[in-house]
C-alpha cells in the first residue's frame, strides 16, 4: 500500500531517528510546502505558520524514533504534528491575549470607573431592542397596537378596552397571545 513517496519519507525518518541532519534537510525540502499550507490554513498568518513549521521539524528531529509506519503514513503523521503545533500556537496566543486583555480591563476599570453604561451592556441592549422591533413586526396589527398602548403608554386593560371600543376580554386575549408570540420570538434571539 506504500507509494514511492511514502517509502522515500520512511527512509528519511529512519535516518533522522539515527540523527542524520542531511535527512532532516531532505525531509524539509520534500514536505515543507504542503505542511506550511496546512499550518497557514489553521493559524491564518504567514509568520505564525512559519513558527509552527519550525516547531514541527524540531519535534520531528526529537521524536522520529517514535514514529510507527504501521499507525499512519508519513505525511499523515507530519500533518498531525503540524496541526497540533498550530493549535498549540493558537491556544498560547489566545491565553496571552486573554491575560493582556484582563490586565488592560483591570487598569481601565481603575482609571475609567464612572456612571456611564458599560459598552458591552449598551451593545446588548441595542441587540435586544433590534430583536424586539423585529418580533413586534411579526405580530398582527391589533396585537401590536394593544401591546404598544399597554406598555408604552402604560394603559390598563380597562383603559385600552374603552379607548379602542373593544370588549375587555378581547383586549386581554390579544395582549396574552401577543406576549406569548413575543416571548417565543425573543427566545430565538438569545
Amino acid at each position: 500500500m506504500n507509494t514511492e513517496p511514502d517509502l522515500h519519507l520512511l527512509a528519511l525518518l529512519d535516518r533522522i531517528a539515527a540523527r542524520d541532519e542531511a535527512a532532516l534537510r531532505q525531509l524539509y525540502d520534500a514536505t515543507a510546502a504542503k505542511l506550511y499550507g496546512l499550518a497557514l490554513r489553521v493559524v491564518g498568518k504567514p509568520e505564525w505558520a512559519e513558527d509552527c513549521l519550525q516547531e514541527t521539524y524540531l519535534q520531528v528531529w526529537r521524536s522520529a524514533a517514535d514514529y510507527r509506519a504501521s499507525l499512519s503514513p508519513p505525511m499523515a503523521w507530519l500533518g498531525m504534528l503540524v496541526r497540533s503545533r498550530s493549535l498549540d500556537l493558537l491556544r498560547r496566543g489566545q491565553a496571552q491575549r486573554q491575560a493582556q486583555t484582563d490586565e488592560l480591563d483591570d487598569q481601565l476599570a481603575d482609571t475609567l470607573a464612572g456612571d456611564s453604561p458599560d459598552p458591552s451592556d449598551t451593545a446588548l441592549a441595542s441587540q435586544q431592542a433590534w430583536a424586539l422591533h423585529q418580533c413586534l413586526g411579526r405580530l398582527d396589527h391589533k396585537q401590536r397596537e394593544v401591546i404598544s398602548l399597554a406598555y408604552l403608554r402604560d394603559l390598563s386593560h380597562t383603559d385600552l378596552a374603552s379607548q379602542l371600543s373593544l370588549p375587555l376580554g378581547t383586549v386581554k386575549t390579544w395582549i396574552r397571545r401577543g406576549l406569548d408570540q413575543l416571548r417565543q420570538c425573543m427566545a430565538r434571539w438569545h
